[in-house]
C-alpha cells in the first residue's frame, strides 16, 4: 500500500468512526466499500468522497441527517450538495473552533493541520463550564467517541479450558461414551467486564457539568452495556440505563432528560445511597460519584453510606469538578463525610480529565 493510499484508508477509517459514534450503521464491511469505492474516484473532489461515503455507509434514511452533519464536522467544511461549490481537503479531519464565517466564504481551507490540532489539545484540558456553545459541542463529540474500556474480572462461571482445574463431569461423560478414559478434560473460570455504578449528581450547583457527564455514562453505557449501571442524584434517585443504551447520542440524552424529574434542585446524596443499597447492591463493582460534595441532607447519613459501598464494591472513585484546580480542598461537608471511605479523588472538570478516568477503569 502507497503512503497516499495508507493516508486515505486511515482518514476514512476515522470517518467511519466518528459516524459509528453518532449512530449510523458504518461497520467494517461498510467502511471495506467505501475505500474499494474511492480507489475508482478522485478523492481531492469533495462530491466525489461525499456521495461514495452516503452510498456505502448509511443504511437507511434515518442515517443521512446524522452523516451531513459528521461529513461537515469531520473533513471541517460545509454539507456536500448534488453540485457543490468550493473545495474541502479530505485529508482536514480536526473541527476547527474559529470563526463560522470563514467557512462560509472559503477562507481558512489551508489552515494548517497542526494549528486545528493544537486548539484541539487546548480544549481538551479547558473547564467544561468555560466553554463557547461551539467549543462544549466538540467536547461532547468527542466524548462520543471515547473508547471506554473496562478492565475484566473473573466469573464464577467456567469454560473449557486447555490448562485449569479437573473437569470431572466432563471426564466422566466423555469416558462413558467412548468406554475409556482417553483425556483429562480441564475447565476454568470466564471472564467478564468489571462492573460500574456511576451516579451524576444534577443538582444545581453541577449545572455546568451535568451534561457532560451524563454524555461521558452513555460512552460508557455504549462501550459495556450489560456491565454499567447509571443513576441520576439530586433530590430523588432516577435510574438512567435504558435512556443510555440508545446509540445516537442526542436520542439518548433527550431521553435522559424527560426521565429525570429534578434538574437543578438540591442534593440528599446520602439518602439517595441509603435507598439504592436498600435494593440494589455494587459488589464487585466500580462504583463512580460524580458530585461537588454540597450536600443538603445530614453529611454523617451521606459518609455512613459510602462505606457501606466501600465495603461492597471493589473501588469507590469520587469525581469532583473541582478537583482540577490546584487550590482545591475537600471543605464541604459531604466531600469531608465521604473522603475516608474513597479510594480515589479524581477530577471531572474537562475532557482529558473524563479520559482519565475512562483509563482508570479499563485498568482498575
Amino acid at each position: 500500500m502507497s503512503e497516499d493510499a495508507g493516508a486515505l484508508a486511515a482518514t476514512m477509517t476515522g470517518f467511519a468512526r466518528t459516524l459509528r459514534a453518532a449512530g449510523v450503521g458504518a461497520d467494517h464491511e461498510r467502511t471495506h466499500a467505501l475505500l474499494g469505492a474511492l480507489r475508482h474516484l478522485d478523492v481531492t473532489r469533495p462530491a466525489d468522497v461525499y456521495w461514495a461515503g452516503r452510498l456505502t455507509l448509511c443504511a437507511g434514511p434515518d442515517d443521512l441527517p446524522r452523516y451531513d452533519r459528521c461529513f461537515q464536522a469531520y473533513f471541517g467544511g460545509r454539507t456536500a450538495s448534488r453540485r457543490p461549490a468550493g473545495a474541502v481537503s479530505v485529508t482536514r479531519h480536526t473541527l476547527t473552533l474559529g470563526d463560522e464565517a470563514g467557512d462560509e466564504t472559503g477562507e481558512g481551507e489551508n489552515e494548517s493541520a497542526p494549528g486545528s490540532a493544537s486548539r484541539t489539545e487546548l480544549l481538551r484540558h479547558r473547564d467544561v463550564a468555560a466553554l463557547t456553545e461551539a467549543e462544549r459541542a466538540e467536547v461532547h463529540r468527542m466524548l462520543a467517541m471515547l473508547s471506554a474500556g473496562r478492565a475484566a474480572r473473573r466469573s464464577r462461571r467456567f469454560e473449557p479450558a486447555a490448562r485449569g482445574r479437573l473437569d470431572q463431569r466432563r471426564t466422566i461423560r466423555e469416558a462413558l461414551r467412548k468406554g475409556d478414559v482417553a483425556r483429562l478434560l480441564r475447565r476454568s473460570h470466564t471472564e467478564r467486564p468489571r462492573g460500574v455504578v456511576l451516579f451524576v449528581d444534577v443538582s444545581g450547583s453541577m449545572a455546568p457539568y451535568a451534561e457532560t457527564l451524563l454524555r461521558f455514562a452513555h460512552a460508557l453505557v455504549r462501550s459495556e452495556p450489560r456491565a454499567t449501571r447509571v443513576y441520576s442524584v439530586g433530590t430523588r434517585l432516577t435510574p438512567l440505563t435504558a435512556e443510555l443504551r440508545h446509540r445516537d447520542p442526542g436520542t439518548a440524552l433527550d431521553a435522559v432528560s424527560r426521565a429525570i424529574p429534578d434538574w437543578s434542585g438540591g442534593t440528599r446524596l446520602g439518602e439517595e445511597l441509603q435507598e439504592f443499597l436498600a435494593r440494589r447492591h455494587a459488589r464487585g463493582d466500580i462504583v463512580v460519584i460524580a458530585s461537588d460534595g454540597w450536600e443538603r441532607g445530614d453529611p454523617s447519613l451521606l459518609g455512613a453510606q459510602v462505606a457501606r459501598l466501600s465495603r461492597q464494591a471493589y473501588r469507590v472513585i469520587w469525581v469532583n469538578p473541582h478537583k482540577g484546580y490546584a487550590d482545591y480542598e475537600p471543605l464541604t461537608g459531604g466531600m469531608r463525610a465521604a473522603l475516608p471511605y474513597l479510594d480515589d479523588l479524581v477530577a471531572g472538570h474537562s475532557l482529558a480529565a473524563y479520559e482519565d478516568l475512562s483509563e482508570r477503569l479499563a485498568h482498575a
